[in-house]
């Protein structure tokens, strides 16, 4: 009997573990998707252009890497949230273009509410330790 009540626990705790994981993946997921589309927010950028732009934006505060930029951006062109065509750079290279579409605009605009009001509730918590 123990040991089944052991096993349950322990059960239990990876579950809770694997949903701590996911929300986690989830929002920092989420977090860059808001950051890549409000990058293509002006003008049509390449993977490279975006992480430069996000780079300079942030005062090199942010730095995204490679993986998880062509993940997001391959996750958001199969939602239909951007359209790709390839290109050929600046520098003379060929490489594939992402721009916003209607649904793009749309969760972008979503996202940053969503972010302001997380990062106004954060904020509100740090606030309060420091009337303390």
């Amino acid at each position: 009997m123990a040991l089944t009540v052991w096993l349950d626990v322990c059960i239990l705790a990876s579950i809770i573990e694997a949903i701590t994981f996911e929300a986690k993946m989830n929002f920092m997921q989420g977090t860059l998707d808001v950051l890549i589309l409000n990058a293509l927010v002006s003008e049509p950028r390449h993977g490279y252009d975006v992480v430069e732009w996000i780079r300079e934006v942030t005062n090199d505060r942010l730095q995204i890497d490679d993986g998880a930029l062509y993940t997001s951006l391959h996750r958001m062109e199969k939602r239909g949230w951007l359209e790709a065509e390839w290109r050929v750079s600046p520098k003379g290279r060929r490489a594939k273009y992402y721009r916003l579409t209607r649904l793009g605009r749309q969760e972008r605009r979503t996202g940053e509410s969503d972010w302001a009001k997380f990062a106004e509730a954060v904020s509100r918590v740090f606030a309060a330790n420091q009337e303390a």
